[in-house]
């Protein structure tokens, strides 16, 4: 049938990732690095996509395509939901680390104790509702940045619970999540932390869709991380 679908201008895409969040019928995915319509009868032709590309390469066209199928597309997401409860690894937990100031053979050890204090991190593991969620300090960081920044720890894990995620690799809308998250707990702020490159864009979009269509009125902040391992901005 002809019809309206999306269409995406490889050249134009930065592959941050935003399109494939804000597609809330799975119908765009990232591979190698760029946006894809990974099938056209997830496409509804709505075109929430479109405003969330920060470079236009989201445009309508008419043309012939297969319908948009609400029925895969509910059993797609089913799916997707399906594997997350499975997975044993995403057992909520709260982490309790004892304190020790005595000297220690393990150097190492002893002097980079974690401050992580929930699991699991993975944004796409987390539960919706969790007691560790209830009147916290929420930090939202791209994977990338624990590794570049040295002291990502005691300067941002500390003090808060930690959700990470990387836009441009995991092929979800991470704004959902977040959004049910902040809407279905006692979050008292929210931190976000990228780096520097173009798609860590994907996470901050994410995060501020988030506390938009949460409803609720919560201070925010972003960090920029260079690849470097220097703060850029607070």
């Amino acid at each position: 049938m002809i019809r309206k679908i999306i269409k995406i201008d490889t050249e134009k895409c930065n592959g941050c990732g935003a399109c494939a969040n804000a597609c809330h019928e799975g119908a765009i995915g990232m591979v190698n690095g760029k946006a894809v319509l990974l099938r056209e009868d997830y496409c509804d032709g709505l075109g929430d996509c479109l405003p969330a590309c920060p470079t236009g390469a989201i445009t309508f066209e008419e043309r012939e395509a297969a319908s948009y199928n609400e029925q895969a597309v509910k059993e797609h997401l089913a799916h997707k939901s399906s594997a997350f409860h499975s997975c044993p690894g995403s057992m909520s937990k709260v982490i309790n680390h004892e304190q020790n100031n005595a000297p220690s053979a393990n150097e190492y050890a002893s002097s980079c104790q974690s401050q992580l204090s929930q699991w699991p991190v993975q944004i796409k593991l987390a539960p919706v509702k969790a007691p560790y969620f209830d009147g916290c300090k929420l930090l939202v960081a791209a994977d990338c940045t624990a590794f570049a920044y040295g002291s990502f720890h005691s300067d941002f894990i500390k003090g808060h619970i930690t959700l990470i995620g990387c836009p441009k690799l995991d092929m979800v809308d991470y704004s959902e999540k977040l959004t049910e998250i902040i809407k279905h707990n006692d979050i008292k702020s929210v931190k976000i932390v990228r780096m520097e490159v173009p798609c860590c864009g994907g996470i901050e979009n994410a995060v501020k869709k988030a506390l938009m269509d949460s409803g609720k009125f919560i201070p925010w902040s972003v960090v920029t991380i260079s690849t470097d391992g220097k703060i850029l901005d607070l």
